[in-house]
C-alpha cells in the first residue's frame, strides 16, 4: 500500500493501519482515534480534532503522518480540521481512515485524494463444530473472540454461522431460527456489543439443535 496523504475507505481499519506501518521507513506515525473502554472505535469528535491540531503544530524533523481513524466524523470536528487538512504545517501529512465516504463532508473529500480499498473479507473455515455444538463449545468460541472482533467481523461471522447451520441440517431452521440471525445483524448495526450478540446467537441456536 502506497504511503501518502489522503482518505482511505475500508472496512478493515486495523489491517489497513498495519499495512501502512509496513511501508514506513523514517516517517513518524501519530494515530488519533476515539475508543470506548473495550477498544471499539467511536465517532471522531471535537476533542480528537483539537488533539490533531495540537499534534500538527509540534515541530518534527522527519515527516509525520497524522492518521485520523473513525467509523464516523462529527460535522463540527471536520469543520475544525478543514483548514489544517488544506494547508498542513511543515513535515505533516494527514491520512483519514473510515468505513464510508458518507462519513465525511464534501468539503473534506474535495481537498484530499480518496482511495477505496477492495477488501471484502474472505470467509475463513468456521472453527466451530456446529453438528456437535454444546454449551462448553459456545463459551470457548466466544471467549476466543472476546476483545478484537469488530462489528463488521461479527456480522460476517453471524452470516457464516447461518450458512453452516443450514448446511449441517442439525438444527430446526424454521422462521423463528432464521429470525435469530436477522435480529442479531440488526442489533450489531445499532451498536450492540459483539460478544453479547455472538453468545446470545449461539445459545439460541443450541436450543434449536435437533435431537439425535
Amino acid at each position: 500500500m502506497l504511503l501518502s496523504s489522503g482518505i482511505i475507505i475500508t472496512q478493515q481499519i486495523e489491517d489497513t493501519i498495519l499495512q501502512l506501518e509496513q511501508e514506513r521507513t523514517v516517517e513518524k506515525f501519530t494515530i488519533i482515534k476515539n475508543e470506548d473502554s473495550k477498544g471499539n472505535l467511536k465517532e471522531f469528535l471535537v476533542e480528537q480534532a483539537k488533539e490533531a491540531i495540537e499534534k500538527a503544530y509540534i515541530s518534527s524533523e522527519n515527516l509525520n503522518y497524522i492518521i485520523l481513524v473513525a467509523p464516523r466524523f462529527s460535522e463540527i470536528a471536520q469543520n475544525r480540521l478543514l483548514k489544517l487538512l488544506e494547508e498542513p504545517p511543515r513535515n505533516k501529512e494527514f491520512i483519514l481512515i473510515t468505513q464510508s465516504k458518507s462519513a465525511l463532508l464534501d468539503t473534506i473529500q474535495s481537498r484530499m485524494p480518496i482511495r477505496v480499498l477492495d477488501d471484502k473479507q474472505e470467509i475463513k473455515t468456521l472453527s466451530l463444530d456446529l453438528e456437535n455444538l454444546n454449551l462448553e463449545m459456545v463459551y470457548e468460541f466466544v471467549r476466543e473472540r472476546n476483545k478484537k472482533m469488530t462489528t463488521v467481523e461479527c456480522k460476517l461471522l453471524v452470516e457464516q454461522i447461518a450458512l453452516e447451520a443450514m448446511k449441517s441440517k442439525s438444527f430446526k431452521m424454521d422462521k423463528s431460527t432464521l429470525d435469530i440471525f436477522s435480529k442479531s445483524i440488526k442489533a450489531l448495526e445499532v451498536g450492540s456489543p459483539t460478544t453479547f450478540i455472538l453468545s446470545g446467537l449461539l445459545l439460541k441456536l443450541l436450543a434449536k439443535k435437533r435431537k439425535k
